[in-house]
């Protein structure tokens, strides 16, 4: 039921490199965004640079996570929205919405992760969202990291292999851990929880959403299609029926995506 009704999402922004550099220029080298309360504050151009180049960079195969959306906000390249379906695990159908903010003085510190969508996860605070990047990068190493690698630990942390060797002392939500140590079930059935709240109408649809309060709007806002736009999008794909779709998993796809951002999806 949840892969059908998956099938008639579409985000409305696409994933278009040139967007970023057609953003308000009036603003642009003034303003960046802290995690929950956005502060202007000068940005220099290098830090500018790269950030920017970090996004074109997705472009090459391998980058950009399978399952993951990103773009920059249209009003600020240091902020980027980012949407996660996740395929499998715990927290299968997920649909999570997150968010990367550059720190003025960027690639020397790194992107600050939080999740605008309620999850629970040893490595996410149920306060803010704030996701914690220390259990794999302990030490942030400008010249050798980048953000396709932030955005792989993200999906990674979601992972079994991830959740084995979380430690306590890097947990945000330490029930959490407790839970998927101790009582391995109840938290399956929490993050299945998650997994289902996170598909609802209200989630995916509702800008003033009670997840969303004093995080700002995300980029990517999802509608829902009506019939007659998701029989012609089954043939703009060539599919007859969703069931009917090519995929390497046991369930159907749960969200077919325009040309414009097919086309970011790299295995």
């Amino acid at each position: 039921m949840a892969s059908r009704m998956l099938s008639s999402l579409v985000p409305t922004p696409t994933l278009d490199l040139s967007a970023a550099a057609r953003a308000k220029s009036s603003r642009q080298n003034t303003r960046t965004a802290s995690v929950s309360n956005p502060d202007i504050v000068p940005v220099a151009p290098l830090t500018r640079t790269a950030v920017s180049l970090e996004y074109a960079s997705l472009r090459h195969t391998g980058h950009c996570p399978l399952g993951m959306y990103v773009t920059p906000s249209p009003d600020n390249l240091m902020v980027w929205d980012a949407v996660f379906f996740v395929h499998q695990g715990y927290y299968t159908d997920s649909i999570l919405k997150f968010r990367l903010t550059f720190p003025p003085n960027y690639p020397e510190r790194p992107p600050v992760v939080q999740f605008l969508t309620d999850v629970f996860h040893p490595l996410i605070s149920q306060q803010d969202g704030t996701f914690n990047l220390a259990p794999r990068f302990r030490t942030w190493r400008p010249k050798e990291h980048h953000v396709f690698d932030v955005l792989h630990w993200v999906k990674a942390a979601f992972k079994k292999h991830a959740l084995d060797e979380i430690k306590e002392a890097d947990c945000f939500n330490k029930e959490a851990y407790r839970l998927y140590h101790d009582t391995t079930s109840s938290f399956a059935a929490l993050a299945t929880q998650s997994s289902m709240l996170s598909q609802s109408a209200s989630a995916l649809f509702d800008k003033d959403h009670p997840s969303m309060a004093g995080k700002g709007s995300h980029s990517m806002q999802f509608k829902e299609l009506k019939p007659e736009q998701l029989d012609a999008l089954r043939v703009r794909l060539g599919i007859q029926d969703w069931d009917d779709a090519p995929s390497t998993r046991s369930s159907p796809p749960s969200f077919p995506p325009p040309a414009s951002i097919r086309s970011q999806m790299y295995q």
